[in-house]
């Protein structure tokens, strides 16, 4: 698979596997799901409509949310902050939550991001050490990261209806 710029636009040169037949597919130009800054972390919806990844396109490290039938970014109010970056975004089977690593509070930690809230639950307060990769049930009930808070990586499983 190659990738090639082509007036702003990033041009995907690849195989698939019906007939090996050679496709390209443009992708959105800034302001929709790619910019001048690097994008990461995609994370598909199970249902295929919603595409979150990170991205530095604001200055920072903030999340965000691409609406694959509209092909448009979605509004996530009270999301990204100023003061904290976020990242490694993973999406519930239709896209209502959002669980990623926050550095909100002087370090890493784990949220979900209720879109219909349009808040934050935060699933790591007592935890100490490091968090990373966190993924999210289809329902949205339950979140899976990895800690190292017993000096080493280990997973975590947290019952999100099980917290205050």
């Amino acid at each position: 698979m190659r990738w090639i710029r082509h007036g702003g636009a990033i041009v995907i040169l690849g195989w698939i596997c019906s007939g090996c037949a050679l496709f390209i597919q443009p992708q959105i130009p800034t302001g929709g799901l790619n910019s001048d800054t690097p994008e990461e972390g995609p994370s598909y919806s199970g249902d295929g409509r919603y595409l979150a990844f990170s991205s530095d396109r604001n200055g920072q490290r903030d999340l965000f949310l691409y609406d694959l039938q509209t092909r448009q970014l979605v509004p996530l109010p009270n999301l990204n902050r100023r003061d904290s970056s976020q990242d490694q975004p993973a999406l519930s089977a239709d896209g209502r939550y959002l669980a990623y690593v926050s550095t909100e509070r002087g370090r890493s930690d784990v949220l979900v991001y209720d879109r219909q809230t349009q808040r934050s639950q935060l699933l790591t307060a007592n935890l100490r050490g490091t968090v990373k990769n966190p993924t999210i049930s289809g329902d949205g009930s339950q979140v899976a990261f990895q800690t190292n808070q017993l000096g080493q990586w280990d997973l975590a499983i947290v019952e999100r209806n099980n917290l205050p």
